[in-house]
């Protein structure tokens, strides 16, 4: 990037965010005692050569220049504050919070325009998805694994062909996705809303249709929007998890043991299909390609998911590639044959390595 060492550091956020675009970057942190630093194809990188650390008295300058009286008096009274930041040049996902030695900034820049699945070439059992009218659609990944992309992708699918009211309730609102076909109603946690629980309890009295959940990440919220997948409604949610059993796992744990029964019975019948995914480098160094998971639910897995047998879910999703699953590890073979990925990058990302290893031919 074209600074050199000796220059002063930008004193406002928006210089860092204008640098950060221009490297085609996805995030740019701001950290005390580090030089300022952006992460472009996966990997974390100086923002320019010899960059001098950030003092406390820089990074807590930069917040007061950029956040409102509102965001300021949350940031100090519980530490963190998260929302949405627009300036001229763009939208990013904003996290500032406040650690030992002072307060950090991270940003992940939200691109401004809003693909389709097609436009993403992303698989067509994808949209299969989209045309339920109820039940629990999970988009499921590691954070930065592009989770948030293909579930706006997924909700403008239902927007631009179904006639429906979808409401969003987001942490904070990434893509805007204006109403198409459908009225689309979006909310975003802590600014329109109290929680992601609040937020669900209120659109269940909105008339919605679909309703997509940000983040189903306590007790409350994905009690609420199970309960939403049996009643009529359409919901699609995230978790932090790496692929279908493990997905199946921390939405069934979450829950008392006494309920666990009561509750894999309802998902065993409301699941309509679960995406796990994760961003690989590309072997020619030009950006990231998505590997995929895919459990569409079937007789097999309901059973599975009744009995607690989730450790079984692998074996299904093998057998069923005619209706359009696949493993993760079956993606990221797939991509290193096309010469997409490394054989290095193949085998850190898999499942079972010795697999892998005879597949890259190690």
């Amino acid at each position: 990037m074209s600074m050199n060492s000796d220059s002063t550091l930008p004193s406002h956020v928006d210089e860092y965010l204008d640098l950060g675009k221009q490297a085609e970057a996805s995030d740019i942190h701001l950290s005390v005692s580090s030089p300022p630093t952006c992460r472009r194809y996966g990997t974390l990188l100086p923002m320019w050569e010899n960059a001098p650390p950030l003092t406390a008295e820089n990074t807590e300058s930069l917040v007061r220049g950029f956040l409102d009286e509102h965001q300021l008096a949350r940031l100090q009274e519980i530490g963190d504050v998260d929302f949405a930041y627009n300036n001229a040049n763009g939208r990013y996902r904003t996290s500032v919070v406040r650690q030992r030695l002072g307060y950090d900034l991270a940003f992940r820049i939200i691109s401004s325009t809003l693909r389709t699945l097609d436009e993403l070439g992303m698989p067509k059992q994808l949209k299969l998805l989209t045309q339920y009218n109820n039940g629990l659609v999970l988009v499921t990944g590691p954070m930065g694994s592009g989770k948030t992309t293909t579930l706006a992708a997924l909700v403008q699918e239902i927007n631009l062909h179904r006639g429906d009211h979808i409401i969003t309730l987001e942490e904070p609102i990434e893509y805007i996705i204006p109403s198409a076909s459908c009225q689309v109603t979006q909310r975003e946690v802590h600014t329109h809303t109290k929680s992601f629980a609040a937020a669900l309890r209120g659109a269940l009295r909105e008339d919605p249709d679909v309703i997509m959940v940000g983040e189903m990440r306590d007790l409350e919220t994905i009690q609420l929007a199970i309960s939403a997948s049996e009643t009529g409604h359409l919901v699609l949610g995230t978790l932090h998890t790496s692929n279908a059993p493990r997905t199946l796992d921390r939405l069934l744990d979450v829950f008392p043991a006494d309920q666990r029964d009561q509750i894999r019975m309802m998902v065993s019948e409301s699941l309509r299909g679960i995406v796990s995914q994760q961003l690989i480098p590309r072997a020619d160094g030009q950006g990231r390609a998505v590997a995929m998971e895919i459990m569409l639910n079937s007789p097999a897995i309901g059973n599975v998911i009744r009995e607690s047998k989730t450790f079984m879910l692998p074996g299904i999703i093998q057998t069923g590639k005619k209706a359009g699953m696949i493993l993760m590890d079956e993606s990221v073979a797939e991509l290193f044959r096309q010469g997409i990925i490394t054989a290095e990058e193949a085998l850190y990302r898999a499942e079972n390595k010795t697999e892998m290893k005879i597949v890259c031919g190690i």
